[in-house]
């Protein structure tokens, strides 16, 4: 006789306010543990130790760990999203929202470093939704692209392509001067020289005008 073991289902939202408080607080416990001990070597248990609650509150509001790993990507997103979107506000142009959306992505990685190693760790974990994570901000990016080039601020061209290539620059760079160097402790305009090749980079691409030339 073959028997089938179907996923745990997700306990839902919580119904009451302090019910979503306690699982904020485990979500954020879960952020620091899996920011601090990697995802695998974090248990359970080193998550509800750090948000002060019993083990059988974790499973009141997560049906599993990888449920929460699930949880804190989809969360990451939507944050990361919005901040960006707040701080490119007001740009005149795309050019100036992308010195300004690169220059908030960089400050928010130096900030929320637990939280980018936890993304980084999903691929291992359900490549789902590592993939599911970039391709919704992918979409969104190319979006923003396909509106600016019909308003003339760029030159037509695949803003699908363009979208992924700009996520692959801003995130090497963030690995590079966010988290391995830490420039942020430099203190405020600590990536302004960084911003301020890449916008160069936007505006005037890799190749050689006439008066370069000359």
């Amino acid at each position: 006789m073959t028997t089938t073991t179907q996923a745990p289902q997700s306990p839902g939202a919580p119904k009451t306010a302090r019910g979503a408080r306690t699982r904020a607080r485990i979500l954020k416990a879960a952020e620091e543990t899996f920011g601090s001990l990697g995802y695998h070597r974090a248990g359970v248990t080193d998550i509800t130790r750090t948000a002060g609650v019993a083990q059988g509150t974790f499973y009141t509001y997560f049906a599993s760990k990888e449920e929460i790993l699930r949880e804190l990507v989809m969360d990451l997103g939507h944050k990361l999203r919005a901040h960006l979107a707040a701080e490119i506000l007001g740009s005149s142009d795309r050019l100036e929202a992308e010195e300004r959306g690169l220059r908030a992505f960089l400050q928010y990685l130096a900030d929320h470093p637990s939280l980018y190693r936890v993304l980084q760790e999903a691929q291992f974990v359900d490549e789902t939704i590592y993939r599911e994570y970039y391709e919704t901000f992918a979409r969104g990016y190319a979006d923003m692209l396909d509106a600016a080039s019909r308003k003339g601020e760029i030159r037509p061209g695949n803003n699908h392509h363009r979208a992924w290539a700009l996520m692959g620059l801003s995130h090497f760079l963030g690995l590079k001067y966010a988290l391995w160097d830490q420039r942020a402790k430099e203190g405020e305009g600590a990536f302004d020289p960084i911003v301020e090749t890449m916008a160069d980079l936007f505006q005037n691409g890799l190749a050689l005008n006439g008066r370069d030339k000359g």
